[in-house]
């Protein structure tokens, strides 16, 4: 779609700040009203779309992107959606180790027991560390207390957390996130340890870089939603 637009403006209302092109209410690809919650988003939002110059392009605009999916996917069955966040908690990342006499198992120790100790404490919760790939079962109960977390959230924070939870596989660092108990770069970087710990190994490689690359912006695009939620 090309820009057929001259003006962008928001429009409060008592469901929230919807965004206005040339006075006409801007609509999801759903055909949803597109109602943003807190002023920063939708000035955020109103952004993107000033800065369109031809041809709509939606990885310039991801925060439209995470409100469309607010709107469009989470909305119409928040429980379904936030449970298939809550499944990450089955294979976290975080619990998943080298064997014990590996060099990359201390490291992994150091730089993911605090998290997993982190959300001890939050969700009165328990893990299974598990030496190598193949799954393991986590605590049902455990499982049970983290789904509830997660079903907590907001209808748009869910949007930013499937996108969390998609690129770091660990549902631990995306519970932190978005209860401000870590930085987003810190933990993406804690994410990446495997995938750092080969390159230091045997040496980086370009599409590995980019491809790590270009999910961290994602990763921060997401945190970046984040913070617009919270005003």
């Amino acid at each position: 779609m090309r820009r057929f637009w001259k003006e962008v403006t928001t429009q409060q209302s008592a469901w929230g700040f919807g965004i206005e092109l040339d006075g006409k209410p801007l609509k999801t690809p759903m055909r949803n009203a597109l109602l943003l919650p807190t002023t920063a988003l939708a000035d955020a939002v109103v952004a993107e779309w000033r800065t369109v110059e031809k041809d709509i392009d939606p990885a310039k605009m991801p925060f439209t992107g995470f409100a469309n999916a607010a709107i469009d996917h989470v909305t119409p069955d928040r429980a379904e959606f936030a449970s298939r966040i809550a499944a990450y908690g089955e294979t976290d990342a975080f619990c998943y180790r080298a064997e014990a006499e590996d060099a990359l198992a201390v490291r992994q120790a150091a730089e993911w027991d605090p998290w997993l100790d982190w959300a001890r404490t939050r969700y009165d919760v328990s893990f299974t560390l598990v030496e190598g790939i193949m799954p393991q079962a986590q605590p049902a109960a455990s499982l049970e207390k983290l789904g509830a977390a997660v079903a907590s959230r907001g209808t748009f924070e869910l949007a930013a957390m499937a996108k969390f939870a998609h690129l770091s596989g660990s549902l631990v660092a995306t519970l932190a996130l978005v209860e401000g108990a870590g930085i987003a770069s810190e933990l993406w970087t804690a994410c990446c340890l495997d995938e750092l710990w080969q390159e230091e190994l045997w040496g980086a490689d370009f599409w590995a870089q980019k491809n790590r690359s270009d999910r961290e912006a994602e990763f921060m695009q997401a945190a970046d939603f984040l913070e617009l939620l919270r005003g």
